[in-house]
């Protein structure tokens, strides 16, 4: 019988081997297979043993739960988890809101028609707007009445400084000029608007106080639907065209790639016209002097050549939406978008209440709004 002590040692003795052998083991193992997967190897273990022990965890586990809580789910993830029926009807949902949309392509339709019969209702208002502007009629004392916050507060302010100032009034008037019509009523509009002044250069100036008038006209029954910007001007010393035009033309049809996406309608593409300028007048090119060297004999010579100019009246050659299937670049994307959005601001804004954008009342309004 052996004693405690016996036991203890046979047991040390028993350990002790079997680190040998483990050891042994590690040393023969190592010999065919590379010291650094070893090692990757034993990280590996340790990882794993450590990540258990981790999730083994009751308050790292909690913590997790809150952060998935937490993850926001989109739309999309929730519909990936729905029945396979419900996706059915989802997608019935789905062609149901494509009828939606060309029905509603056929609403904006009927509102062209219509703004085409309100527009010859406006017309003649337009027309006499142009004769008062232009100094061709002169509003009677009726036509001319209009009475403003302002000059209700002069009223009320009392009889005694009303009587006062009445001999200076007279006098000033009889001294006070009086032009024909309303003297740069486009011009000045041009300068009030935001969008507009940019575009606008100097050089630019002297051509468009010549403007008498700016009309839209809409597409006919029947034909695409477009609307034509139109740009009266009295003779001048620049072009000889009366009128120059720019047309919109736009599209009320949902898009077959992506119907969800229609929001009424929206211009396509646009044409200028083509501007008859007088000799040495053309302010859309600027010529520029550049010298050049011979190759071979070495001389210098000076030669002249024209390059495009910025100026307003680049808005009559308009860039050209790709209809080949081509991409434009981003600049050139950019610049028909300005496009549109400044055909869009004269048809909706400029044309309509064209007395407030002169007087400011009208971008006091929008930038209210």
């Amino acid at each position: 019988m052996q004693t405690p002590c016996c036991v203890l040692v046979t047991q040390r003795q028993a350990v002790t081997q079997q680190d040998k052998n483990i050891q042994m083991a590690d040393n023969s193992f190592s010999d065919g297979v590379p010291s650094d997967s070893v090692e990757a190897a034993k990280n590996a273990s340790n990882t794993e043993k450590l990540t258990d022990q981790v999730m083994q965890n009751p308050r790292v586990l909690a913590a997790l739960q809150e952060r998935l809580d937490n993850v926001p789910h989109t739309p999309s993830s929730y519909i990936e988890t729905l029945p396979k029926a419900v996706k059915r009807r989802i997608n019935a949902l789905k062609q149901l809101q494509v009828r939606c949309a060309h029905i509603e392509a056929k609403f904006y339709e009927e509102v062209h028609d219509l703004e085409r019969k309100y527009a010859a209702l406006y017309q003649p208002l337009f027309d006499k707007r142009r004769e008062f502007i232009s100094g061709d009629v002169e509003p009677t004392d009726a036509e001319s009445e209009w009475h403003s916050e302002s000059e209700e507060e002069e009223r009320l302010a009392g009889d005694v400084k009303n009587k006062v100032v009445i001999t200076e009034k007279e006098a000033a008037t009889a001294e006070e000029p009086n032009p024909k019509g309303i003297p740069e009523f486009w011009f000045t509009i041009f300068r009030n608007v935001d969008m507009l002044s940019e575009l606008v250069q100097e050089y630019d100036e002297p051509i468009l106080k010549h403007l008498q008038d700016i009309k839209v006209k809409f597409s006919d029954p029947g034909q695409p639907m477009s609307f034509v910007l139109e740009f009266h001007f009295e003779p001048n010393d620049y072009f000889t065209n009366s009128v120059l035009t720019k047309t919109y033309k736009m599209k009320s049809e949902p898009d077959k790639a992506d119907p969800f996406s229609f929001e009424g309608p929206e211009i396509v593409d646009c044409d200028g016209c083509t501007i008859d300028w007088k000799k040495g007048k053309n302010v859309t090119v600027k010529t520029i002097k550049k010298k050049q060297k011979h190759k071979g004999r070495g001389t210098v010579r000076t030669i002249t050549k024209q390059v495009p100019n910025e100026s307003f009246f680049n808005f009559f050659n308009p860039l050209k939406a790709s209809g080949d299937g081509e991409s434009l670049d981003e600049d050139s994307e950019f610049t028909l978008a300005s496009d549109f959005e400044i055909g869009h601001f004269f048809r909706e804004r400029i044309v309509p209440r064209a007395v407030l954008y002169f007087t400011g009342e009208a971008i006091e309004d929008d930038d209210n709004v």
